[in-house]
């Protein structure tokens, strides 16, 4: 049981350095936030099951769930949020041709 608890919070900050790297590396606020979005939540989600697993079946087992629960709710519910937001104050998405695309148009060549 250890062992999978060690695996998954290492499994977890993994994702937590892969959505670092992509908010440094992405080109736009979108995708950066994209990045972070989805390495953290999943980041979270796994360090704190290990965290659950490695101290073993108690009530703070129980309460590391829920957090674990809380924040798998919260979390991208809150980044689109921040994007919503972001699209709605008009911040341009980076495109390669430098195009703007906007919700619901249709990209013709």
């Amino acid at each position: 049981m250890t062992i999978l608890a060690i695996l998954l919070i290492v499994i977890g900050t993994f994702f937590f350095f892969t959505s670092t790297v992509g908010l440094l590396r992405f080109p736009d606020f979108y995708s950066r936030m994209h990045a972070t979005g989805k390495g953290d939540t999943l980041g979270a989600l796994l360090s704190l099951l290990g965290l659950a697993l490695l101290n073993g079946w108690s009530l703070t087992s129980l309460k590391i769930l829920f957090i674990a629960a809380f924040v798998f709710i919260t979390s991208p519910t809150a980044t689109h949020a921040l994007l919503r937001a972001a699209f709605d104050s008009e911040v341009k998405p980076w495109t390669k041709d430098g195009k703007i695309i906007r919700e619901g148009e249709v990209r013709r060549k």
